[in-house]
């Protein structure tokens, strides 16, 4: 069996299945573009975090990276910022993504590992 490389890949995964349930658990399901971005972006982060856990490689980490910093425009940029709720998940949730993946991009030596020549 494959050993993980980093744990923060299956945290984005997680976070992937978070956003494509999350209209339905928090009972969001207006706008219908709010739902749509948080399904499509959500099936993205997943893909990209099985994609990182079975074959690791730097530019899918920047894309999951690229997800969230997409995902925390999404409200203003697809016009659904007028809600709250919506506005929330898109921020919190791009955020985590962005945070998971440039850890991951700092630490691992492969990958750069910029935070570890930083302080070390």
């Amino acid at each position: 069996m494959k050993q993980l490389k980093h744990w923060q890949d299956p945290a984005n995964g997680v976070l992937g299945a978070w956003l494509i349930l999350s209209p339905w658990i928090l009972g969001l399901q207006q706008p219908r573009v709010a739902v749509a971005t948080f399904i499509v972006a959500g099936a993205l982060l997943v893909a990209t975090a099985v994609g990182s856990i079975l074959l690791p490689r730097a530019w899918e980490e920047w894309i999951g990276a690229a997800i969230g910093v997409l995902l925390m425009c999404s409200p203003w940029a697809l016009g659904f910022s007028d809600v709250t709720l919506a506005v929330q998940v898109a921020l919190f949730t791009g955020l985590a993504a962005v945070v998971l993946t440039l850890w991951v991009l700092a630490v691992d030596k492969e990958y750069g590992g910029w935070w570890n020549r930083l302080v070390g």
